[in-house]
């Protein structure tokens, strides 16, 4: 009863204004009220409980004026569900003080960080949902900061402040489903999962490399999708930067994305090709090079990619590792330093090896680089290479300890960016 007494008064305000897998879990975390819903609010009990609350206030201080009548049985959905998890992690990075200029050791000191989140789901018809994510986190920066090298796949700093993170609304049209938002990533609205592989440090290694088509970056977004019995789906998604600002969405000023994914998805095993076109936006920077990002936020520079991703995985449990591979491919057009560039991503992930639900995962790849520059420019670029092995466990069901190490040579912009990290990573789920 706290926490949801806590939730609405978070909520309330925000109405007001806008605040300010691969995980299988995180994609399809606001679908999980369907499957395994944790608790349910008794909205009668919770609407009373306000309206004891506010009628107190007015009978004994007088202090505010209050209709009881707003408060109404009902009035909050009895199909919202709450579910979350808070994450404590502690670790250090060898090498992470090149990666930012950092002289004075700062970034390679052992530093303790945490998360915690909220999901709200309620449907109003049994065919809709609406997501809604609170979110908080701090120490993230420094050793766990940078993008591609040391950029933890559970980060969230924003000192504290607890806020909307994300808040989306999917419901069906005809076979169709369409999912709208002022706060979502294109990923969440993919018509098929692309990889398999569960990251356990590194969010590099995020849907088969989080590179030209699943970079993050939180925004308003819409898309469609279709998903076929015989496992063919297909979606288009737009996100928007600008569509929150005066600029304007899908205007000459916007800085926008548009993905289209075509797969083929079986029980253990999934193909796909993702074609994405960006206008000023380098959302690809969670896994390339500094020199493949460099001007890219201009609105002159668009880019155009294809990202091929593969996984299969055994039909029962067994020794043998699932498998999820990755390739992307850029071109650009604006740039003056830089016309194409490419990646890869391998990852293997073993399941119940010394105990049930236990994990281990090994990933690696070549993070993307720029591989051709235009007539009379000289590339400068390293080749990249970075890495991660973990090995995850649960002493309850509802309590994940991972620890993970991690590291790379040429990780960012040039032979000197060579890391080694290590983390501890411990997950509570409610």
């Amino acid at each position: 009863m706290l926490v949801a007494g806590a939730s609405l008064s978070l909520l309330a305000p925000i109405a007001a204004q806008a605040s300010n897998i691969v995980n299988l879990e995180e994609m399809n975390s606001y679908t999980r009220s369907k499957s395994k819903p944790l608790k349910k609010f008794d909205s009668k009990t919770f609407i009373n409980n306000v309206n004891d609350d506010f009628a107190n206030i007015k009978g004994s201080k007088n202090a505010l004026d209050l209709d009881q009548k707003k408060f109404e049985a009902g009035g909050f959905s009895d199909t919202t569900t709450l579910d979350g998890k808070a994450i404590f992690a502690i670790g250090a990075v060898n090498g992470a003080n090149e990666l930012s200029n950092a002289a004075d050791g700062t970034n390679e000191k052992l530093q303790a960080a945490y998360v915690y989140q909220m999901n709200l789901n309620t449907s109003f018809t049994g065919d809709d949902n609406l997501y809604v994510r609170l979110k908080t986190g701090d120490n993230w920066s420094g050793a766990f900061a940078t993008k591609t090298a040391t950029y933890h796949i559970d980060a969230k700093d924003n000192s504290d402040l607890f806020y909307v993170d994300k808040a989306w609304y999917t419901f069906p049209i005809g076979k169709l489903t369409a999912t709208v938002g002022p706060k979502i990533e294109n990923y969440y609205m993919l018509a098929a999962t692309p990889s398999v592989y569960k990251p356990g440090a590194l969010k590099a290694f995020k849907l088969g490399g989080h590179a030209s088509a699943f970079g993050a970056s939180t925004s308003t977004g819409a898309g469609l999708k279709y998903v076929a019995d015989n496992g063919f789906a297909i979606s288009t998604t737009i996100n928007s930067k600008d569509a929150a600002s005066t600029n304007g969405f899908l205007t000459e000023q916007d800085q926008n994305k548009i993905n289209t994914q075509v797969a083929y998805t079986k029980d253990n095993y999934h193909i796909s090709a993702t074609y994405s076109r960006q206008k000023g936006w380098n959302s690809w920077s969670y896994y390339s090079t500094s020199d493949l990002n460099a001007g890219t936020s201009a609105l002159t520079v668009n880019s155009d990619s294809v990202a091929l991703r593969g996984w299969w995985r055994p039909e029962d449990n067994s020794s043998f590792p699932s498998i999820s591979v990755g390739y992307d491919h850029m071109e650009f057009s604006g740039r003056n330093d830089v016309t194409q560039g490419n990646g890869f991503f391998v990852g293997f992930n073993w399941a119940d090896i010394f105990q049930p639900d236990d994990k281990i995962g090994i990933a690696f790849g070549q993070p993307m680089k720029a591989t051709k520059a235009p007539a009379g420019a000289t590339l400068t670029e390293v080749s990249p290479f970075l890495y991660e092995l973990y090995y995850s466990f649960r002493p309850t069901d509802n309590v994940e300890v991972t620890p993970a190490i991690f590291g790379g040579s040429d990780v960012l912009a040039d032979n000197d960016d060579d890391i080694f990290g290590a983390v501890v990573s411990t997950k509570f789920k409610f």
